[in-house]
């Protein structure tokens, strides 16, 4: 068996290709379960609003490779994706999965929210039971080493966030944003960090809308500045604003051309989701000018050359984590056999005793010792080979011994 990664993402594909390939639950459900029957063995789907990879251990992995391909193509009813799709297997894949959740693979190096997000597909395939033995050591080793990159380079420490990014674009695009009115719609981590760094730069009023209302109601709490409203009243209060950043979740644009007023002062639009809040024909508005996560790579390479240094230290970890999980592997490889002789004995054991008790007369409690020390005993015999076999570090002579074992035992 070996891995592989199949998707689209930030590097290669723009963002009205991305949003296509965006999956939701009920469409990763469909997904799993659809791969599953192509003897795909397991699966976790990673959507997020820079990639869309779908990540599979199976035999046969090219082909598989091209079963994913075509799949995305007739999934999403769109043959321009094999254009942008990308594949990677085998080490190269594994190294691309701990890249992705260490945030060295983001727009923003380093950024934490994906971790979270890898996190979340690998417990959503766990629970559709397309995440095995193989997936769930991999990916919570991919978790694992993530956080350990966190702690050892503190590299998201560094003020480089989207939301953080956003706004710079956008004091570039206005000026000082003192005294500047902004709305921000929807309240999810990148919605909330943008109104930290809105409040830091001292915009004057921040209204904030959320299709669920009842979540941003005690926001005013904290930020004196901050009006929530109501979400159907998002269009109302355009006049009232010079800025306005949407980071929702939804599957449709929230902000619709012809619903918008018409727009008498110069706004700027910042849409940090994908898929996309905003409709882009709003760009063609008078006084609007709206940007994307796309725009945001023009200005965050210029700000993150000490995150490049740390990524290097990342990277360092991540090729010996691999390496771990490279002997772990190999070693996985020898539990069926391990797993044959321990039924082996099992099964000389149950033999053995069936025979016994049928010709000596014996209570309970002495059966039970002597059934106690005839399963001590066999495996006593094979547990310095089963050791001595782990401790080989030549793969070629331990499949070798493997496969003696296997022939002289009939396992």
């Amino acid at each position: 068996m070996d891995v592989a990664v199949i998707g689209v993402n930030h590097h290669l594909a723009p963002i009205q290709i991305r949003e296509k390939v965006s999956f939701t639950d009920s469409q990763k459900i469909e997904a799993i379960n659809v791969l599953l029957d192509q003897a795909i063995n397991e699966i976790v789907i990673l959507s997020t609003c820079n990639r869309s990879e779908i990540y599979i251990h199976a035999n046969t992995i090219d082909e598989k490779i091209n079963v994913i391909k075509n799949f995305y193509e007739e999934f999403f009813h769109d043959d321009e994706i094999k254009n942008f799709l990308f594949s990677k297997t085998g080490e190269r894949a594994m190294g691309h999965l701990f890249e992705v959740a260490s945030g060295l693979d983001s727009i923003v190096l380093g950024e934490d929210q994906i971790l979270g997000q890898v996190k979340k597909a690998h417990e959503f395939s766990m629970q559709l039971g397309a995440s095995k033995k193989y997936f769930n050591k991999l990916f919570r080793e991919a978790i694992m080493t993530a956080k350990e990159i966190k702690n050892t380079t503190k590299i998201s420490e560094q003020p480089l966030s989207i939301s953080y990014i956003a706004i710079k674009l956008l004091k570039e695009k206005i000026g000082s944003l003192k005294g500047k009115n902004a709305l921000v719609i929807g309240y999810g981590k990148m919605s909330k960090l943008a109104i930290t760094y809105l409040n830091d730069e001292q915009v004057n009023k921040i209204y904030v809308a959320n299709r669920s209302h009842g979540k941003v109601q005690d926001i005013g709490d904290r930020f004196t500045n901050v009006m929530p409203i109501l979400y159907e009243n998002r269009y109302d209060v355009l006049n009232d604003v010079d800025l306005v950043i949407t980071a929702t979740a939804s599957p449709h644009v929230i902000l619709k051309l012809e619903h918008m007023p018409t727009i008498d002062h110069k706004i700027c639009m910042m849409d940090i989701a994908l898929p996309r809040d905003i409709d882009p024909a709003i760009k063609k508005m008078n006084n609007i000018e709206l940007y994307d996560i796309d725009d945001l790579k023009k200005i965050h390479e210029e700000n993150d050359n000490k995150r490049n240094e740390l990524a290097l230290i990342g990277r360092q970890i991540i090729n010996r984590k691999i390496e771990e999980f490279l002997q772990w592997l190999e070693l996985a490889n020898i539990d069926p056999t391990i797993q044959s002789l321990n039924e082996k004995c099992l099964e000389i054991k149950s033999d053995s005793l069936d025979y016994l008790f049928k010709k000596i007369n014996l209570d309970a409690k002495e059966r039970k010792l002597i059934d106690r020390m005839m399963e001590s005993a066999l495996k006593r015999l094979i547990r310095e080979p089963i050791i001595n076999l782990k401790q080989i570090d030549n793969k070629h002579k331990r499949d070798e011994y493997i496969k003696l074992i296997e022939e002289l035992f009939d396992i």
